[in-house]
């Protein structure tokens, strides 16, 4: 895992990420996750019913923010699928030739948090969303 986390991981950018976001660092980690997930399934589910338009999106979200953590390898994939999604929507073709990339995606962004949480041990776990939103009871 070693090798593959310094290929998937720039340490300077996420040197960078840590020095910047402080003790934040965790709680941004927690939200890239959960944003991250989204991002997928919304990809996944836009390539199921092969809607082009619809990979822009969490494609461009998950590029941007792979690239904030030095994911770089995960952002470069990520930006893959959605130029070729901007080229489908603007030909009006089928998104179907960026399948394997979708597949490739979900394993990939598993592997480079894995690397990014193992990062992050020794600091704060990382945080996660609570439903109702401030002052606002959850059920």
């Amino acid at each position: 895992m070693v090798d593959e986390a310094v290929t998937l991981v720039d340490r300077i950018a996420l040197g960078r990420a840590r020095a910047e976001l402080g003790t934040g660092f965790a709680r941004i980690l927690g939200y890239f996750r959960e944003d991250g997930i989204k991002s997928l399934s919304a990809l996944e589910d836009a390539m199921r019913k092969g809607h082009a338009a619809a990979l822009v999106i969490p494609a461009h979200t998950l590029k941007g923010e792979a690239s904030q953590f030095g994911a770089n390898v995960l952002a470069a994939l990520a930006e893959k699928i959605e130029d070729h999604a901007r080229a489908c929507v603007e030909h009006h073709e089928s998104p179907q030739d960026a399948i394997e990339d979708v597949v490739a995606l979900r394993p990939l962004f598993l592997r480079t948090l894995a690397v990014l949480e193992g990062e992050g041990e020794g600091s704060a776990p990382a945080a996660v969303r609570r439903p109702g939103g401030f002052g606002r009871r959850v059920a």
